[in-house]
Formats: C-alpha cells, sequence, structure tokens
C-alpha cells in the first residue's frame, strides 16, 4: 500500500522537475502564462495528462516511449562528457567553467550549505529519490516474459549503470566548476592585485567576490551549470526531460500495477474496484485513474523539494520494510527461502533495514512518525481481520519456529500447579453442529489454554475439514479441529484420550464405556447439558433418541430455534455469545478432587460477556454445624484468591428424590438401551491434563447403562439454564500457597 503511494508520488516528483525546467526555458525566452509558481502546476497537469494517455495505451506504447527516451538520454550524456573536453573561453570562465583543475576538484569536496537550515540530511532526501527506480522491474514483473531471469540482472545492471553515471557526473562537474560565478565578462582580473578578493576565482584570474557577498551569483557548481558546460546547451535540456519523463512514466505504470495485485489479494475493504483489468495486458486503467488524480494533487503543491522529501520518507520505509522482510525470512530457516543472488547475506539485510529506518526519522521525523503509524494501523487491520490469502510468508514459517521451540522447552519442564490451565479434548463431532458446546468451552480457554475439537467418523473420512475449520475461524474460535475414522466410538473414544483428538457418541453403551475410558486415563471428565439440546436441527437432519431429552423439552415443541447471526447463514448465535449481564453462576462443590469447578466460573467471570455475573458456591453440610462449614469454605476461596460472591450451605442433600419421576425416567432409559442413537442433546467436555470434580457420579461396573443415564438426567431434570457435570482426578489445579 505504501509502495504503490510512493510511486505515484515519484511520478509527481519527476514531472514538476520537468515543469520547472520548461518554466525556465520559456523565462529565457521571456514567456510567462501566469507566474513562476503556477506555470510549473499547469506545465505539470498537462505532462502528467499525455503520460496518462501513454500508459493507458499499453505497455507496447509505454516500451517505445521508454526507447525513445533512452537514446535522448544517452545523446544528451555524451554531450555532456564532450563539454568537459572542450577548450574554454572567458566566456565559459566568467561562468565558472575552467576545466579539468586538481585545487578546483578538492575545494569542491568540502561542504558549502547555503540555507540556513541546509544539512547532510536535507540534501540526501532531495537527492534520494534519483534512485528510487530500483524496484520498477519487479513492479512490471507480469509484463516481462521471463521475469525470474530478467528482473536480477536488470536490476543489477540498472544499479551499476546508474551508480556510475551519477559518480562520473560529480567527479567531471567537481573538477572543472567553481561554486560561484557571476557570468560577467568584466569581473576578470587585470594584474595579481587580490586585496579583497575571496573564493577560489581570485586564484583563477576572476574576481566574483560582489555576487558572492550579495548572494547573487547566476553561474557556477551551486547554481547553474550542466547547460553552460556541455557541447550543445539544448542537448542538455532534452536530456533532463528525456530523465524526468521516463522516470515519470514509469512510476505512473508501477504504481497502478502494484495497487492492482494488492486490490485483488481483498487485503483491505473498499479497495476492490481499482482491481479489475482491461485488455489483453489486464491494464488497470482504473488505477492508472488513481494514480493520476494522486499525482496531480502533489503537482499543485508546485515544490520540488517538499515533495522530494515525502517521496524519501516513503520509499525509505518500503525499502526498510522489503529488506526486513528477506532477513526474517533467513532468520527462519525456511527451506523455501532461497536467494538466487549468490553474494546475499541476512546481514546485510538487516543493515539495509536499521540504515532505512534511521534515515527516515533523521530526514524528516514527523513524516517518518506518521508513515510508520499508517503502517501500524494497515498491519493491526490485516492482523485482526486475517483476510483469507495466503503468500507462505515468512511470520507464518517465523511462528512455526517459536511453536517448535516453545513446545520442545515445554516437554522439558514439569507442569506447576501454578501454570496450570484447563486443556480441553471438546468431543462437539463436527463443531457447526453443536456451536453451544463450542461457544461455552471457547468463553473460558481463548486466549488462555488449548481447546480442540473432535469428530469420530466410523463410516468413511471426513471431507469438511477445512470448512469446519474455517467456520470457527470466522466465529473467532480458538480451536483445532482434525477428524478420526474408528470403526465403533469407543475405539475410536479411546485413541482420542490417548492422542487427545476428538469424537462424536452413537449409543448408550458407548457413551458409558468412553466414560470408563476417561477416568481410566486419569482425566477428569465435564458433560453439558441444555434444556433446548445442543445440536442445530433447523440446519442438520439427524435422528434423536428422545431417550436422552427431558419431558419438558420433549413436550415443548414451541421452543424457539437457536437464533442466527445476521449476515451469516453457517452460524448460529448460542446463549454464550451473549452478554450475560447479571446474572447468576451457581458453582456446586460437593468433593474436592482437585478445585477446576472453582477455577472454570472465575475464567469465565474474565470474560467481558460475564464480568457481571455472580458467583454462588453451594456445599454440603448440616444444620447444626452451618456457619463452621460456610466460614470453612470462605476462607479456603480466600486462599484461593477467588472472589466470589456468596456461599451456602445444603442441609437437605440426604432427601430423597422424587420417586415418581425417578422412576418414570429410569424406565425412559431402559426403553432405549439397545437403540442406536445417531446424535445426542448432551455432548462430552474432557478437560485433560487436570482435574475437576463435581456432582457427576463414577459409574461402578456393575452399573447398567440405562440406570447411569437416568441419574446424570435426574441431576440436571427442569434445569433451564445450561449446566455442567464435573468429576475430577484428584489433580491441584489451584493453589494453597505461593511455592
Amino acid at each position: 500500500m505504501v509502495f504503490s503511494f510512493a510511486n505515484a508520488l515519484a511520478c509527481a516528483l519527476n514531472t514538476v522537475g520537468f515543469a520547472e525546467v520548461v518554466r525556465d526555458l520559456m523565462l529565457e525566452f521571456g514567456v510567462v502564462m501566469v507566474d513562476k509558481d503556477s506555470d510549473v502546476r499547469i506545465v505539470g497537469v498537462i505532462t502528467v495528462t499525455i503520460l496518462l494517455l501513454i500508459s493507458m495505451a499499453g505497455m507496447e506504447w509505454e516500451s517505445k516511449t521508454q526507447i525513445l527516451f533512452f537514446i535522448v538520454l544517452m545523446v544528451s550524456f555524451s554531450n555532456y562528457l564532450v563539454g568537459t573536453f572542450i577548450s574554454h573561453g572567458p566566456e565559459k570562465e566568467a561562468q565558472g567553467i575552467f576545466g579539468y583543475r586538481s585545487d578546483i576538484f578538492i575545494s569542491n569536496l568540502k561542504p558549502d550549505w547555503r540555507e540556513p537550515e541546509g544539512t547532510f540530511f536535507q540534501m540526501f532526501a532531495i537527492f534520494f529519490p534519483s534512485a528510487i527506480g530500483i524496484l520498477s522491474g519487479a513492479n512490471i514483473s507480469g509484463d516481462l516474459k521471463d521475469p525470474a531471469t530478467a528482473i536480477p540482472k536488470g536490476t543489477l545492471m540498472a544499479i551499476v549503470w546508474t551508480t556510475v553515471s551519477y559518480l562520473v557526473i560529480s567527479v567531471t562537474v567537481g573538477s572543472c566548476v567553481i561554486r560561484d560565478a557571476s557570468g560577467n565578462i568584466s569581473d576578470i582580473m587585470t594584474g595579481n592585485v587580490t586585496d579583497g578578493c575571496v573564493d577560489l576565482g581570485c586564484t583563477l584570474g576572476w574576481n566574483f567576490t560582489e555576487c558572492i557577498q550579495s548572494k547573487s551569483c547566476k553561474y557556477g557548481l551551486a547554481n547553474n551549470v550542466l547547460g553552460q558546460i556541455s557541447g550543445f546547451y539544448y542537448l542538455i535540456t532534452a536530456g533532463v526531460f528525456a530523465a524526468s519523463l521516463s522516470s515519470a512514466l514509469g512510476f505512473l505504470v508501477s504504481a497502478p500495477k502494484v495497487f492492482q495485485c494488492l486490490c485483488r489479494d481483498k487485503i483491505y475493504p473498499y479497495i476492490g474496484f481499482f482491481a479489475k483489468g482491461y485488455g489483453k495486458n489486464d491494464e488497470p486503467l482504473r488505477a492508472y485513474i488513481l494514480c493520476y488524480v494522486i499525482a496531480v494533487a502533489f503537482i499543485l503543491i508546485g515544490k520540488l523539494n517538499t515533495i522530494a522529501a515525502l517521496i524519501s520518507n516513503f520509499f525509505l520505509c518500503s525499502y526498510c520494510l522489503i529488506n526486513f522482510s528477506c532477513f526474517h525470512a533467513s532468520i527462519t530457516n525456511s527451506p523455501g527461502w532461497r536467494p538466487s543472488f549468490h553474494y546475499y547475506s541476512k546481514w546485510t539485510a538487516l543493515f539495509g533495514a536499521v540504515i532505512s529506518l534511521v534515515l527516515m526519522f533523521r530526514l524528516t521525523w514527523w513524516a517518518a512518525l506518521v508513515t510508520f503509524s499508517i503502517i501500524f494501523f494497515l498491519f493491526g487491520y490485516v492482523n485482526y481481520n486475517k483476510p483469507k490469502v495466503n503468500w507462505g510468508s515468512s511470520v507464518q514459517a517465523g511462528t512455526y519456529n517459536m511453536a517448535l521451540s516453545y513446545t520442545i522447552s515445554l516437554s522439558g519442564v514439569e507442569d506447576h500447579v501454578k501454570n496450570f490451565r484447563p486443556q480441553c479434548l471438546v468431543l462437539s463431532g463436527p463443531p457447526n453442529q453443536r456451536p453451544a458446546l463450542v461457544d461455552f468451552v471457547g468463553s473460558f480457554t481463548k486466549h488462555i489454554s488449548l481447546m480442540i475439537c473432535g469428530d469420530i467418523i466410523m463410516t468413511r473420512p471426513q471431507e469438511a475439514t477445512d470448512w469446519l475449520v474455517k467456520w470457527m475461524n470466522k466465529r473467532k474460535v480458538r480451536s483445532f479441529y482434525t477428524p478420526f475414522t474408528a470403526d465403533t466410538l469407543r475405539v475410536g473414544a479411546q485413541h482420542l484420550v490417548k492422542l487427545q483428538l476428538y469424537y462424536s457418541p452413537e449409543s448408550i453403551e458407548d457413551y458409558i464405556n468412553t466414560i470408563y475410558d476417561t477416568f481410566d486415563s486419569n482425566y477428569c471428565l465435564c458433560i453439558l447439558r441444555m434444556m433446548d439440546g445442543l445440536d442445530v436441527f433447523d440446519q442438520f437432519d439427524f435422528e434423536v433418541n428422545q431417550g436422552f431429552e427431558s419431558d419438558e423439552s420433549v413436550e415443548n415443541d414451541d421452543q424457539p430455534s437457536p437464533e442466527r447471526v445476521s449476515g451469516d447463514s453457517d452460524q448460529i448465535k448460542t446463549v454464550f455469545q451473549n452478554d450475560q449481564g447479571k446474572k447468576t453462576i451457581d458453582v456446586y462443590w460437593i468433593a474436592d478432587d482437585g478445585g477446576l469447578t472453582l477455577l472454570v466460573p472465575y475464567l469465565l467471570t474474565k470474560r467481558k460477556r460475564w464480568h457481571s455475573c455472580k458467583v454462588r458456591v453451594f456445599i454440603v453440610g448440616d444444620e447444626q454445624n452451618m456457619v463452621e462449614g460456610r466460614n470453612e469454605m470462605i476462607a479456603l476461596l480466600k486462599r484461593f484468591r477467588l472472589d466470589f460472591n456468596d456461599v451456602i450451605v445444603m442441609t437437605d442433600s440426604e432427601k430423597h428424590p422424587h420417586s415418581k419421576k425417578y422412576v418414570d425416567k429410569t424406565l425412559i432409559f431402559i426403553f432405549h438401551v439397545t437403540e442406536q442413537v445417531k446424535r445426542n442433546r448432551r455432548d462430552l467436555l474432557l478437560l485433560s491434563v487436570s482435574p475437576n470434580h463435581s456432582i457427576l457420579p463414577v459409574p461402578q461396573s456393575d452399573c447398567p447403562s440405562a440406570l447411569y443415564m437416568a441419574w446424570l438426567d435426574a441431576l440436571t431434570c427442569g434445569l433451564h439454564c445450561p449446566a455442567v457435570l464435573i468429576r475430577g482426578n484428584q489433580q491441584n489445579v489451584l493453589t494453597f500457597y505461593c511455592q
């Protein structure tokens, strides 16, 4: 984005340079349209309009025009070199031109700043745009026959010959011309009287003291010299025309093509309009118009030095990022990063990035701050929006290296309870079928710990993995998803628990056996139940075993379906995505088997949506020791550093359940014990590596599956809020003391 804008400004810079030469030429013939500044603007706008027409005509016309400019430039350059060797008479010497002399060269080596704010870095900022064409070949890579070969060779040759030509001009003109001269023949000195005479001209027989002191010298190295030193004056002017117009045309072509590619990546909104191409060469005509408008806007500034400083800032920023990208790609050791330039060094790239950054702030510090603010804004937008574009970037390689290094370093360190994080294996099946389960776990694991959504497939391999990952990314759920194929649910679940993958239950027997396997593997277990179920049945048509449903949910046909998120046909909004307001989270602390039951609600209240919720803790006790039991629990919560709102003692936990309702539930499950369930509304969530506890009873080996399911159903029967049953593995997740 910044590089495209810099190219557009470079077009304006070179056009203004051309317009200033035209204006000066007009003044020599006494032609003035409005005034000196306005004439530059008028000529500049007319010129860039003609260049736009050439660009829009296609690359063939642009290439032919560039060849013409190159020929004129070479003739002009030759004309200049010939002029430095031509004998110089009094007229030339009056203009400060004396031919090759060592004393002139030595004198010109020292700086002599003319403006109050004149410094080396100010001159560097003005001169730097003469070296910004280094990426011109890359900008038009789509129009080259063999870009991989042409760009390196063309770029390196261009750098070599441009550097040689700049040095030749600097050395030759610095050896032939003194800094200031009046151009008046009458300033020649007679005799050897040099009293009051200043500057090098005195030793050469000329007294330019008057114009030097009054700062009115019109000729000399610091004022105007190239035309006078050349063999034929107007050929130098033609060379200046060719150089400035060639560069302006090149940048006018480059900026739209780079911007067109950016638009097609769909990284930023509202710019897709400029991505359209026309003709067999896919010309970005719309982007040409945009670049033209930007160029005209800066041409109207009309000040060459002002535009040059801004352009230097933007190009230095681009070069800083390009060099740092090369360095970053090198240090990530990506096998795909294989520079063909044999003399490439990552340290050279780093030096280029650092020196570009330093120069930005040394040249124009406020412009550098503005530029980097724009850069950080653009990067922040991309990082937040995460466009669906994959360049195989060095950032991706660096992320892999960091993840690999940190994973290896963690493997050698024993876990400590102070660093405990609930790492969750969510047995969700396809995540988009049970969004409530996914949202619930994401509520306390996002940006904190690991979450893996799992799906065991017993018929055929899953082919929708990428689509389901995109579904979770769109939902802003930070979780992994990988399908796993198994012959039966239990076999798949056993592998998942060992490998921390995932599954979906199919029958009551498999469901209960999975719970057995979870406990055998020393994992803790959570079961989430919601009154309206977890499956999204208005979007996915699956059979449901009504034996898993409570009376209220089976009989209530008017239960509202999950609300859809507007604008997303495959996204379902669940209760866990809503702002919970000042609702209450009730925690039933039945037995201490680690503390995860207390940690999970604490993590929930750290989220913005749950921040205002109150947390109540229920404990088992008797009427005689209510106060003592409550105080002990409050002390325990303080030691855990958990700021919960209230502790309530339950004294009726020994009462028997309602007999008729309990028997009815048991009969329902026994009736369905042999029926295979395609999907159910009670899904599992495994909290690996750590424990938790709760009112979830452990099934005994001689307990019938239907009876155990009846117990679970009775525990949550009639609850209209989400309920989580938790059982830990006796490993602590909360610290009593800071050890």
